[in-house]
């Protein structure tokens, strides 16, 4: 053990149900290491987890939208007009990003 960052080692009990609840919240987390994840808990008495389900999906749409604006650009760049309805379609998805932006900041707390 020389060498070692840790040297006092700290032992506890639990039940099955316990060691399974523990297992249950280390996922959320989520880690693997079941020391780290409880040292942390003990040093610090809470873990923060941020759900990123609607910035994953915001990032996904504004995607999409991107992918729309790089058509049109092809489009334009092609004929050398752009079109009442290309303007139209870049001012809907510049709107779609407004949404999505005004949504997820409704959504935090």
């Amino acid at each position: 053990m020389d060498g070692r960052k840790r040297t006092v080692q700290i032992k506890f009990r639990v039940t099955e149900a316990e060691r399974d609840l523990i297992l249950e919240k280390m996922k959320l987390v989520p880690t693997r290491n079941m020391a780290a994840y409880l040292r942390k808990i003990a040093i610090d008495g809470y873990i923060i987890q941020i759900d990123h389900a609607d910035i994953k999906a915001m990032t996904a749409e504004i995607q999409k939208i991107g992918v729309n604006v790089n058509q049109i650009a092809r489009r334009v760049n092609a004929t050398g007009d752009a079109y009442k309805e290309d303007i139209e379609e870049i001012k809907g998805v510049l709107a779609e990003i407004w949404r999505l932006q005004r949504l997820s900041l409704l959504k935090a707390p």
